[in-house]
């Protein structure tokens, strides 16, 4: 990689808080400065180009340089610029999406509403269930169960579901009525002799007995990811989501599948549901909805859900929900020319077979002295780095030795991401078998640099 002079003064100076980053630690270096990008690659303010194999946030699916998604913005921004969904008013963006939406779900759905985040989505979600709740008179049933190590977003109420404990740390959260169960990683939390199907029965085990605790009148909704994200890319096991949604139908709780990265394609499949035999009764997506080039979420409820929120709706004489850009025309247009762009390209198909490319090249790390376990599905996958192999054991304090890790692989010219120890893949869709090799090329120069780092510190 070939550096320039800097061209941004005062690099040493934090020019704004970055979030999952020790902002101490990061004052003097300041920022990783990306100018530009093209396909799968992005370009930093010193000429250097990285392979982005996170796509940005988990969602840049279409890369970094499609130009139909910036015509499809322009024409939209030159007919109209924002309209609302409020007052019985919409946009045909918006209502074009809807039904494309509502077409591409896993399982039936009656509509959408949308807002402009994963979490803001989230947030949705919780209100329109305690709104269902409250309009067919079960005013008790408001608590919501996620899982420890899950992600849902960061609001107040979002980061509530979230398990993940630096999004509740000094911010007084979770709130009441937010509750949170066993993570469903077997290689990490199984017991000895446990298989991977009786490892899901007590995963279920544990549900049903929170919701008995608590009380079944008490719990609305279980809201879950495919796969988890931001906790460590935690593929569930075998057999897990019948015995979870076995649990959910005898006592009467709403089934939330959060979409947010695993819909549009991630796994290999429409959305995340389909891979695991999910079939929820609300669908929240963000993210690769418009490949995050402009900013829309939406969420997607049942038929039975909706008829509860409007009879109820009827009765207060309105829904009071809603975001200024909810459904903004110009990122609906966006939205739904990425939609088509998915269509035309069987991106999915691809996404697939250049997935499994993918799951294969990692698989040939798991023999390296440093990782514990290789994990994935489609084009998302974890590499867990441990101290010791055996006995499974983290390096002490967790994080240090993936931040170097994550360190050597930017200069390799490559960005991945990681989560404590775990270090996570989740490339653009469009990304190519090549690309995905020099991926794997990089990552690996990066692991042994970092072997060699641990040794020398005397930390095996």
């Amino acid at each position: 990689m070939s550096a320039k002079p800097n061209s941004i003064a005062s690099r040493d100076v934090a020019y704004c808080l970055h979030p999952y980053t020790n902002a101490r630690a990061h004052e003097k270096k300041g920022p990783l400065v990306i100018t530009h990008g093209k396909g799968v690659e992005v370009f930093d303010d010193q000429g250097n180009s990285y392979i982005e194999a996170m796509a940005g946030l988990w969602s840049t699916s279409l890369g970094f340089s499609e130009e139909r998604l910036v015509q499809a913005a322009n024409k939209q921004m030159k007919e109209l610029p924002f309209y609302h969904n409020f007052g019985h008013k919409s946009s045909i963006p918006a209502i074009e999406l809807s039904e494309k939406l509502l077409a591409m779900t896993p399982v039936p759905m009656s509509k959408v509403i949308f807002a402009n985040s994963g979490s803001e989505a989230n947030d949705t979600v919780i209100k329109l269930v305690w709104y269902y709740n409250n309009a067919v008179g079960r005013p008790a049933k408001k608590k919501i169960i996620s899982r420890t190590k899950g992600y849902h977003g960061v609001t107040v109420a979002s980061a509530s579901m979230t398990g993940l404990p630096t999004n509740h740390a000094d911010f007084d959260l979770p709130i009441a009525n937010f509750l949170h169960t066993s993570c469903p990683h077997y290689w990490r939390f199984g017991q000895e002799g446990e298989s991977e199907e009786d490892f899901a029965t007590r995963m279920a085990s544990d549900l049903e007995e929170m919701i008995l605790k608590e009380g079944p009148d008490t719990i609305a909704a279980f809201i879950a990811e495919p796969v988890m994200g931001a906790g460590g890319v935690i593929v569930p096991p075998a057999t897990y989501w019948d015995k979870i949604q076995t649990v959910l139908k005898k006592y009467d709780v709403i089934l939330i599948a959060d979409e947010v990265i695993c819909g549009f394609g991630r796994t290999g499949n429409t959305f995340g549901s389909e891979t695991f035999g999910m079939k929820p009764d609300i669908i929240s997506v963000a993210k690769a909805l418009s490949s995050s080039y402009l900013p829309i979420s939406a969420v997607m409820i049942s038929d039975q859900l909706y008829q509860g929120i409007a009879d109820n709706s009827a009765k207060n004489g309105v829904l009071g929900h809603g975001f200024t850009y909810s459904g903004h025309p110009v990122c609906a247009a966006v939205a739904l020319e990425t939609l088509k762009i998915y269509e035309e390209r069987d991106l999915f198909a691809h996404a697939a077979e250049v997935g499994q490319h993918l799951q294969d090249g990692l698989a040939q790390f798991k023999d390296h002295p440093l990782v514990g376990e290789v994990r994935g599905v489609g084009l998302i996958a974890a590499v867990e780095i441990v101290q010791d192999k055996v006995s499974k054991t983290s390096f002490d304090p967790v994080g240090k030795v993936g931040s170097y890790l994550n360190e050597r692989a930017t200069e390799e010219g490559l960005i991945i991401r990681n989560m404590g120890d775990s270090i996570a893949f989740c490339p653009p869709l469009i990304i190519t078998q090549n690309e995905i090799d020099l991926v794997l090329t990089r990552f690996s120069s990066a692991l042994d640099k970092t072997y060699e780092w641990v040794k020398s510190q005397g930390m095996l």
